[in-house]
């Protein structure tokens, strides 16, 4: 188990150097982010493959490949600006879209194509015309709840200019990603006090102090580090100061990562499944892996957009 743990973790991370390498030397100006596409997608659609199975699995009414085309448009819909660059011109700033307008659009046209889709279908089967409002809610749900984050992805990778955003982008999955680690080793050696035992009986508050403790830190080196690189200097004002920023991040992103990680256990224990698939060995369903970055993506491009990190 913790064999090919560590054999998937691997290949996870050596993909994702690559790529963030390609991304860093080959994008043109303007169009950072494309060469993250393959494996933003790969995480969007597995997690939306993971959850719409669990569905299905547990007699729920649901349609596999549209919330699959429904995660798609709306995943790649933040990247339209970036097809500009390819064509020698520059994506208009007086677009009324404007840049991450596109995200609504998608979303928007997601929802209508499930009632499409079902519309299409309705009145060639009686027993699958009374599940119509579970397959659509189904639908849409999986379609928004992947979508719009790792949409907000793109739209994290390209704020500001140069390689700005991509340290912004590995600031977030660091500081998330070591929250779930320092949470996990704190509740194994000092957890007595239960968190919330209904939906994850092993999650503790010494956990999430833990959590927070490690996430700070991390934001702290993230800060520190990284940025400097990639702006030629951290602002001396505000929360753009690395200790300033770290006690909001910190915080922040571990409380946001449990709630995405709560959310999981609730849909899982609802649909009675201990993991979410088995697409990667050793570490579960692809949600399993993107469950608290799902939900840190929000919180933490409002962190960036309200100066933490520079400008």
């Amino acid at each position: 188990m913790l064999k090919d743990r560590l054999k998937t973790s691997a290949v996870l991370i050596t993909i994702t150097a690559i790529l963030m390498w390609l991304d860093t030397t080959w994008s043109k100006p303007a169009g950072e982010g494309l060469w993250l596409m393959p494996l933003l997608l790969f995480f969007a659609l597995g997690t939306a493959w993971d959850i719409a199975s669990l569905l299905r699995d547990s007699g729920r009414s649901i349609h596999r490949p549209l919330v699959i085309c429904g995660t798609a448009m709306i995943t790649v819909s933040a990247a339209v600006p970036l097809f500009w660059p390819l064509a020698q011109a520059t994506y208009p700033p007086d677009c009324p879209i404007g840049q991450l307008g596109w995200i609504v659009i998608a979303a928007i046209a997601a929802v209508f194509c499930s009632l499409l889709t079902e519309m299409r279908s309705y009145g060639r089967d009686e027993s699958e015309d009374s599940r119509t409002i579970e397959r659509t809610c189904g639908a849409v749900f999986v379609s928004l709840y992947v979508g719009l984050p790792m949409a907000l992805l793109i739209g994290l990778r390209s704020m500001n200019s140069g390689n700005w955003g991509l340290a912004a982008l590995v600031t977030l999955i660091a500081v998330t990603k070591s929250a779930d680690g320092g949470a996990y080793f704190a509740g194994k050696l000092l957890g007595k006090h239960k968190l919330i035992p209904r939906l994850s009986p092993g999650k503790t508050w010494e956990g999430l102090f833990g959590g927070i403790a490690t996430a700070t830190i991390v934001a702290f080196v993230c800060l520190t580090w990284l940025f400097p690189d990639s702006t030629g200097g951290i602002t001396a004002s505000g929360l753009s100061k690395p200790i300033w920023g770290a006690l909001v991040l910190g915080p922040v992103l571990t409380l946001a990562g449990l709630a995405g990680d709560l959310a999981e256990s609730l849909v899982k224990r609802a649909c009675g499944a201990k993991d979410s698939g088995n697409w990667l060995p050793g570490l579960g369903g692809v949600w399993d892996v993107t469950d608290s970055l799902i939900a840190a993506v929000m919180p933490a491009f409002l962190c960036f957009s309200a100066g933490i990190g520079g400008s």
